[in-house]
């Protein structure tokens, strides 16, 4: 046994006035407890507790022990309590990377909210499209659109998502509605690049056939959030994820076009990519960063709610 556990078995032995009533507590016999006593008294070699088969009562050395004693186990008490106070209490860092456009409309607030709650967090927000490799850049979740290819990120369903075909109403005034996919060579396309490459090759599928269309590029960056500025500032047709639009269509900023065809995209025939948390591992996962991940897809469920009814998502995922 340790000295603590001695400790508080003397303890336990002077408040209960007697050997056998503190080992009925513990559920320990007679014997083992006056085998326990006698071992902490040879231990000091010091007489604590004056013992007759009647009563038992504190030499003058076990007063002082005895004293002593309580302040140890309050003490320990205090610094129990103030750990679990702590464990209870967030902290540490929270790096995270996402979309320009999403992590603006959503991760950003929703990343304040976070830290409001939990003070003790320190997070950083790193937006981009481009690729980003959470390990080597020391990120602690990433959230993205998309499929991920294989690899030994842990991937967890945030939400449903769909891409659509969006424009101003000011553009389709002056420039008329595409009726077919095959429309949109004579339209204003705005287009997204990655890595230099521009994603301009659309596909559409309705029924069972598949089309593609290479749009050329009337305006193209690397920030999806620039994408759809130019979008609601009229200057073209953007091909957007349904959540970084769906504010602007519920208040009629934008429109879709070309609705009865299901949109894919240039590294996917899939409609709903989904929209994916990523980390490097389950284990060991920082109390943090798991607490965000279920306050963002809490949030995400929320948010879902808001768009337009025949763009709705749903992030319910086990």
């Amino acid at each position: 046994m340790s000295r603590i556990d001695d400790i508080e078995l003397f303890v336990r032995v002077v408040k209960a006035d007697g050997l056998a009533a503190a080992g009925r507590q513990i559920g320990l016999s007679p014997s083992s407890m006056t085998a326990r006593i006698n071992a902490l008294e040879q231990r000091y070699e010091t007489r604590l507790l004056n013992r007759t088969t009647r009563s038992l009562s504190l030499t003058d050395a076990g007063q002082r022990f005895f004293e002593s004693c309580q302040r140890i186990l309050e003490q320990l008490a205090d610094a129990e309590a103030c750990l679990q106070q702590h464990q209870q209490s967030l902290s540490g860092r929270l790096r995270i990377t996402a979309p320009t456009d999403l992590g603006g409309q959503y991760i950003a607030p929703t990343l304040a909210d976070f830290v409001r709650i939990n003070p003790g967090v320190q997070p950083c927000l790193h937006l981009g499209d481009g690729v980003v490799n959470l390990i080597e850049q020391g990120f602690d979740l990433g959230i993205r659109f998309g499929n991920l290819p294989d690899s030994n990120l842990v991937v967890r369903k945030l939400a449903d998502n769909r891409r659509v075909l969006v424009a101003a109403p000011a553009y389709l005034e002056e420039y008329g509605r595409p009726a077919r996919p095959d429309d949109l060579a004579d339209h204003r396309c705005l287009v997204l690049e990655r890595l230099g490459e521009a994603l301009n090759e659309w596909r559409f599928r309705t029924g069972n056939k598949h089309i593609t269309v290479t749009v050329s590029s009337a305006l193209s960056s690397n920030d999806g959030s620039i994408i759809r500025r130019w979008a609601l500032a009229g200057a073209g047709i953007a091909c957007k994820s349904v959540w970084d639009v769906g504010i602007d269509l519920a208040a009629g900023r934008l429109e879709t076009v070309l609705d009865p065809y299901t949109l894919g995209f240039q590294d996917s025939d899939k409609p709903n990519t989904g929209l994916q948390i990523i980390y490097p591992s389950r284990r060991y996962l920082p109390r943090q960063v798991a607490a965000f991940i279920d306050f963002m897809r809490a949030r995400m469920d929320v948010e879902g709610r808001k768009l337009p009814a025949n763009l709705a998502t749903s992030s319910k995922t086990p």
